[in-house]
């Protein structure tokens, strides 16, 4: 919105500041910072209030989880609120790429906030049958992706790009909009399942979003993308805004999640997040590099799946308790340790995925 202002600027005065992205980058990324700081504590106080018992805590989850019962859950809220203010205000409104990642996020937030109203009103762990939460994010992540292929260069449209290897595409044809709601919605789920320590999945979701911001701007420059001998994405530059609000709404929120936790994100946090890394990945088309960035959601996810097969083939377990951060648990590592070993992790990972920009 505040883009154009640039309207009434003659090319070297204080409104010609609004057509860079980085300065509205810097922009969003304060807006959502105060945002969380302004509404988190009133917010935390409504929640707390209509709520009650907080969110339910599963009975069959580690022992030292139930010293958290009574916290309030949806605390998604506060970062959805700061992402959709920064990104509405300091945004180009008439980039589709903008539209595209915020609709995946409101509209994986909204079956977020179904799931936690329906845990938090009858006290159950079950919330929305999984059929209908995941129909809901096909459907959707099916949107997002044939959406973003519109506006995909014709040399990319359906095609899967490949980190290292340059000028390597894989014609997906018919499967790329399905490929396209794999990423989503596995990002979504993988970022859920991510979500079960105070701390744990923010600050990776953070970490990654930054990653993926830098790439969005990369890929959006032609001047970048010569350089880098990377595939040129016409737009994507915009959603470094995005990205930047996600990391100060984060932030405003880790104030109130960090151990002990003053609130839980929910599903209407975790999925509305997971899904955003996803819908990025597929706009800027670096599908590939989400799963490196991101491979402490792999890893989360992968670890449930190998713990659920393999029980039902052998009736054993492979990890003492899935997810995987659960396993550490049972082995005796306190929570901050899990936490802040798994953010280094996090990092080290989008270190890597960065690299892949230079390394062809």
């Amino acid at each position: 919105m505040l883009y154009w202002l640039t309207l009434l600027s003659d090319g070297g005065d204080f409104f010609n500041l609004f057509r860079y992205i980085t300065f509205r980058a810097g922009g969003a990324f304060l807006t959502a910072l105060v945002f969380g700081f302004l509404f988190g504590r009133p917010l935390i106080a409504v929640l707390r209030k209509r709520q009650g018992k907080g969110q339910p805590i599963r009975g069959d989850g580690p022992e030292g989880h139930f010293v958290k019962a009574g916290t309030p859950t949806m605390g998604g809220l506060l970062i959805v609120g700061a992402l959709l203010t920064s990104s509405l205000l300091w945004a180009r409104l008439d980039n589709p790429f903008v539209w595209i990642v915020l609709f995946v996020t409101m509209s994986f937030a909204a079956i977020g906030f179904a799931d936690d109203y329906a845990k938090v009103s009858k006290q159950t762990t079950a919330g929305v049958p999984g059929r209908v939460r995941m129909g809901l994010g096909i459907v959707i992540a099916g949107i997002a992706a044939f959406w973003a292929a519109q506006y995909h260069p014709a040399a990319l449209q359906h095609q899967l790009a490949l980190p290292v290897f340059k000028d390597t595409l894989l014609n997906l044809g018919l499967f790329s909009v399905p490929f396209g709601i794999l990423v989503i919605v596995g990002a979504a789920n993988a970022v859920n399942l991510t979500d079960g320590l105070d701390g744990l999945a923010i600050m990776p979701v953070m970490i990654a979003a930054g990653a993926l911001g830098i790439i969005a701007y990369a890929v959006g420059r032609v001047d970048f993308t010569e350089y880098l001998d990377v595939h040129y994405v016409p737009g994507t530059g915009e959603i470094l805004i995005f990205t930047a609000g996600l990391f100060g709404g984060g932030l405003g929120f880790l104030w109130y999640n960090a151990p002990p936790a003053a609130v839980f994100m929910g599903d209407t946090g975790s999925l509305a997040l997971g899904g955003a890394l996803g819908a990025i990945a597929v706009s800027t088309k670096h599908e590939i590099v989400l799963a490196i960035v991101g491979g402490l959601f792999v890893v989360e996810a992968l670890s449930v799946i190998i713990q659920v097969l393999y029980f039902k083939r052998t009736g054993k377990r492979v990890f003492l308790m899935a997810p995987i951060h659960h396993h550490y648990e049972k082995k005796g590592w306190a929570e901050s340790t899990i936490v802040i070993r798994f953010w280094i992790i996090s990092l080290i990972l989008a270190m890597i995925g960065l690299a892949t920009l230079k390394v062809r």
